[in-house]
Order: structure tokens, then C-alpha cells, then sequence
């Protein structure tokens, strides 16, 4: 039987910081390759359920069961595009009182400048004129990455789908091979592992949808109470985007905001707006987020902004949208394995007894 080999502790930290700076530089590299299997393997674990339901009660060969599922699941992605799409058709109708209350809404504001800052029109619309320059001359490359990042969403359009049926028909496969890297004595560790990130994966994500929701009917029922049109698909909007951490909703209000337009460009309109946004947030943050997410998912609050913060930096809005589970996925690998317990506690949101007991006596003491 090969020994262990006993690493000082300087060696094992070492050895961490270059596996992880490793996998970084393999992911920053290869995320668009990385970046659709990851969201892919949520999605099928999303799936898993309803495909072991087609193929236990109805029967269903393994290749029919896979693509009942990727199409259950399209046909409910591509119905809230198509209703999203209605709504917008509808609401480019009023382009014409949008851009008139726009310009109304613009010309209050350049009013307030010169009446609280002293600044003249003029000079306002000569710094616009700089600045729009300024813009222009950006243009043309703002312009081409646009059209290789709209690009990109319809090829992961395409191939997630197709990652997805191919997780779901592969399953048992996978599953076989990690069970061939390890030795037998430790397959109940496999066993338990991967049926704790099935779950973690599965709560996450019904999670963030119960979340989405919620935002949408507070936010459709705020927006209805102070007199926005289009109201339900702007709340719709919101909820959607609300999953994306911290710019999401600032996209949302930006969107919200121009919508208004289309009815008046009353000040108290944009104000209420802000207001419906600011209190929805606050209940999101301070009861949705801790009473739904944060009790499936314990990964603590500092390492989860980190992660979030990496995710975005290397692969955009879909690491922002990949990093808690992923941080949730290695917790559960970290806290089964004896040698990275240490890395997976750290990563807990919960305070030591023991920790909290020494406080105490502590101050029984004093």
C-alpha cells in the first residue's frame, strides 16, 4: 500500500495557492468553452428530477426522457421571451410620447441645473456635445463587441441545450467514471458528495426562481400602485434580472425609469419608481435573501462577494450568475475530505459553539 506523503504546512499552502492560480488561468482562458458546460451541468441537475420521473412512472427510453426535458425547459425560457416580446412590441407604439416626455424630462433637469448650480444651458449642452464626441469616436469598437457578445448568446443558445441533453443522457456514465479515480473504500464519500451537491444545486436554484417571483409581484404590484404602464412587464424585468448580484437591478431601474415615459414625464413618476425599487430591495436583501438562499446555500456572505466579484471579472455576468454555486459545489467537496475541512469551514456562515462559549465564561469570569 503506497504511504501518504507528509507535506510541512508552508508545502500544502504552496501547492493550494498554485493549484487554484492554475485553475484560474485554465478558466480565464477557456471560459467560453468552460462557461456553457458549467451552466449546462446546473441546468441538468435542475432537470435530473424530471428526467427520473419521465423515465421511472412513463417509461421513457433515456433519449426520450433527455430531450422531454431540454424541451420543457426551452418551452418555458422561450414563452417569457415571447410574452417580453409582445410587451415591447406594444410599448415601441408610444416611441413617439417616450421621446417627447424625454425631452420634456431633460429640459426640467437642465432648468434645475442653472436655477441650484448657476450653470447655463449653454454651457450644459456644450459639455453633453464633448462628451457625445468623446463617445463617437468609441463607437465603432462599443459597436463591435456588441456584436460578438450578441453572437456568443445565440452560439450558448445553441450548444447549452445540447449540453444539457448530453449531461442528462451521460449521467450514470459520469458518474462511473469518477467512481473509477477514487479508491472503493472511499465511493460512500462519492456517494454522499455528489447527492449533497444534487441537492444544494437543485435548493440554490429553486431558490433564486422563488426569489424571481417574489421581486416580480412586489415590483409589478408597486409599479401598478403609483400609475407605471406596463407595469407587469417591468416587474417582470426586474425579477428576471435581479439574479444578476448588484448590476442587475441597476439595469432594471434604468429600464423601468425610460418605460415611465411613456405616460408622463412627471419628477414624482421617476422619484416613486426609485422608491418601489429601494423598498424592494430592502425586503429582498433583508428577508427574500436570508429566509430562502441564504438557508440552502451556507457559504458566509464575505466569500460569496469575492466570488461573485472573480466571476464576473473572468467570464461576466455568467460567473456572476456560476459563482455561488460553484463556491457551494467545492464547500461540500471540502468539508467531506480530511485534509481541506479547514477551507470549507471558512467558507460556513455559521459561529463556533465553542468560540461563543469561551465569550461567555469569559465574561462570567470578569
Amino acid at each position: 500500500m503506497i504511504q501518504p506523503i507528509k507535506l510541512p504546512f508552508y508545502a500544502k499552502i504552496s501547492c493550494i495557492l498554485i493549484s487554484l492560480i492554475s485553475f484560474a488561468y485554465i478558466f480565464c482562458i477557456a471560459k467560453d468553452i468552460i462557461t456553457p458546460v458549467l451552466m449546462a451541468f446546473l441546468f441538468a441537475v435542475l432537470l435530473l428530477p424530471v428526467f427520473t420521473f419521465l423515465k421511472t412512472k412513463f417509461k421513457f427510453p433515456r433519449h426520450l426522457a433527455a430531450i422531454s426535458c431540454v424541451l420543457i425547459f426551452a418551452a418555458c425560457i422561450v414563452g417569457i421571451l415571447v410574452f417580453i416580446s409582445y410587451e415591447v412590441t406594444d410599448m415601441a407604439n408610444d416611441f413617439d410620447t417616450i421621446k417627447k416626455n424625454a425631452n420634456t424630462f431633460i429640459t426640467d433637469i437642465h432648468k434645475f441645473i442653472k436655477d441650484n448650480f448657476h450653470v447655463s444651458i449653454g454651457e450644459q449642452k456644450k459639455y453633453l456635445d464633448n462628451v457625445t464626441k468623446d463617445s463617437v469616436q468609441n463607437g465603432k469598437a462599443t459597436i463591435g463587441s456588441a456584436i460578438v457578445s450578441i453572437s456568443d448568446l445565440l452560439l450558448d443558445c445553441t450548444i447549452i441545450p445540447i449540453y444539457t441533453f448530453l449531461f442528462l443522457l451521460y449521467k450514470d456514465h459520469f458518474i462511473l467514471f469518477l467512481a473509477k479515480l477514487i479508491d472503493k473504500e472511499n465511493h460512500g464519500i462519492l456517494k454522499d458528495i455528489l447527492s449533497q451537491i444534487k441537492v444544494s444545486i437543485n435548493n440554490y436554484i429553486v431558490s433564486l426562481i422563488i426569489e424571481m417571483i417574489v421581486v416580480s409581484v412586489l415590483t409589478s404590484l408597486g409599479l401598478w400602485i403609483i400609475g407605471v404602464k406596463y407595469f407587469i412587464l417591468l416587474g417582470l424585468i426586474t425579477g428576471i434580472l435581479n439574479v444578476i448580484p448588484y448590476i442587475g437591478i441597476l439595469i432594471a431601474g434604468i429600464i423601468t425609469v425610460l418605460a415611465s415615459l411613456t405616460g408622463s414625464a412627471e419628477t414624482s413618476i421617476i422619484l416613486g419608481i426609485l422608491i418601489v425599487n429601494i423598498i424592494v430591495q430592502l425586503i429582498d436583501n433583508n428577508l427574500i435573501v436570508p429566509l430562502i438562499i441564504n438557508s440552502k446555500v451556507e457559504i458566509n456572505a464575505f466569500v460569496s462577494i469575492i466570488g461573485i466579484i472573480i466571476g464576473g471579472a473572468s467570464a461576466g455576468i455568467s460567473g456572476m450568475f456560476l459563482a455561488i454555486p460553484l463556491l457551494a459545489i467545492s464547500k461540500i467537496i471540502f468539508d467531506r475530505i480530511e485534509s481541506l475541512e479547514a477551507w470549507g469551514y471558512v467558507m460556513g456562515n455559521h459561529m463556533p459553539k465553542r468560540f461563543t462559549w469561551r465569550i461567555r465564561k469569559v465574561k462570567a469570569e470578569n
